[in-house]
């Protein structure tokens, strides 16, 4: 699958993938199932689920680094500045052969345009936070939060997944 389709994909994701409200229960019902999911397959990830600014779940699994953690900033510094998630960021980058550092002044050290962090919208309210996981490939690490989305949402993950590539 080339860039361009993954890139349509991603946006369909982000258009149907919205919450009806974003509050601690419901960070916490989609932190638990992302960890469950990470522990049944031996995955070594660090989830975050936030509003912008305010934590409301953290799990890091055995196996993960402060390394780990840092990754879900960075990630989720982007979100919170694009509300678009951190892969489709660096996808549109990457078919303009362009940088956040280039184009936007960003600094690396602050901002990581890998997958793996993904916008929560609620209906009515635009982007309140997001929603990271940081340990695997970066399409890996997105999949994993669309798949939970998609439990959580009760969507058919098969519909809104990213072709293999």
């Amino acid at each position: 699958m080339g860039l361009n389709e993954d890139q349509e994909r991603l946006a369909l994701q982000e258009r149907e993938l919205r919450l009806p409200r974003l509050d601690a229960r419901v960070a916490w019902e989609l932190g638990v199932r992302l960890r469950t999911m990470a522990e049944e397959r031996g995955l070594a990830v660090v989830i975050d689920v936030r509003r912008f600014e305010q934590p409301l779940f953290y799990a890091a699994l055995e196996g993960t680094t402060p390394d780990n953690a840092e990754w879900v900033r960075r990630k989720s510094n982007v979100v919170a500045r694009f509300h678009l998630s951190s892969y489709a960021v660096g996808l549109k980058l990457e078919t303009k052969n362009e940088t956040l550092a280039g184009q936007q002044g960003l600094p690396l050290a602050d901002y990581a345009t890998h997958g793996g962090s993904f916008p929560l919208a609620v209906e009515g309210a635009g982007v309140l936070g997001s929603v990271t996981v940081s340990g695997l490939p970066q399409r890996a690490d997105h999949e994993l939060v669309v798949e939970a989305l998609c439990g959580l949402l009760r969507r058919d993950y098969a519909e809104l997944r990213l072709a293999s590539e």
